[in-house]
């Protein structure tokens, strides 16, 4: 299984393969999330173990200041479970 590590706490979860990073860093499912750059994220490892970002995304991303190459939405991205994943959170609410 992979291992999801949430920077700066440095807190480890089990990530299984499909679940959302909002979902387990937050315990909120995407489906009841009013999206915001508050699920705007950083991953510092393991990019290819994310979903591809898709248009929609993509369309949130570039509403956001601050948003650089490493930068995800939390609601968006999901586990691959191919290889483990660091995420450096910047603010959830």
């Amino acid at each position: 299984m992979t291992t999801l590590t949430i920077m700066p706490s440095g807190k480890t979860v089990d990530a299984p393969e499909g679940v959302s990073l909002l979902k387990l860093i937050n315990g909120v499912d995407p489906a009841e999330h009013t999206c915001s750059d508050a699920c705007h994220l950083f991953v510092l490892e393991g990019r290819k173990g994310l979903s591809k970002i898709g248009a929609e995304e993509n369309g949130k991303l570039d509403m956001i200041v601050g948003v650089g190459s490493k930068s995800r939405m939390a609601c968006d991205a999901t586990i691959l479970g191919t290889e483990d994943v660091t995420v450096e959170v910047l603010t959830f609410v």
